[in-house]
């Protein structure tokens, strides 16, 4: 499990201003991309490689 002390969330630039369905992300700790959801920070969160975290939002990019 990734050790996501001293992470520093943001929304997702494609999540909605309505306080709806956000997703917050965090990328500044070394070799870690942290996601997790806005309505639950304290709840379960995701880390990713960069390297796979780049391709994931690359394929999102390219089917919107």
């Amino acid at each position: 499990m990734a050790d996501l002390t001293g992470a520093h969330w943001r929304t997702s630039t494609r999540s909605s201003s309505n306080g709806g369905n956000c997703v917050e992300v965090t990328d500044n700790l070394p070799g870690i991309v942290g996601v997790r959801d806005s309505k639950d920070p304290g709840g379960p969160a995701l880390a990713f490689d960069p390297t796979a975290w780049q391709a994931f939002v690359a394929e999102l990019t390219k089917r919107a």
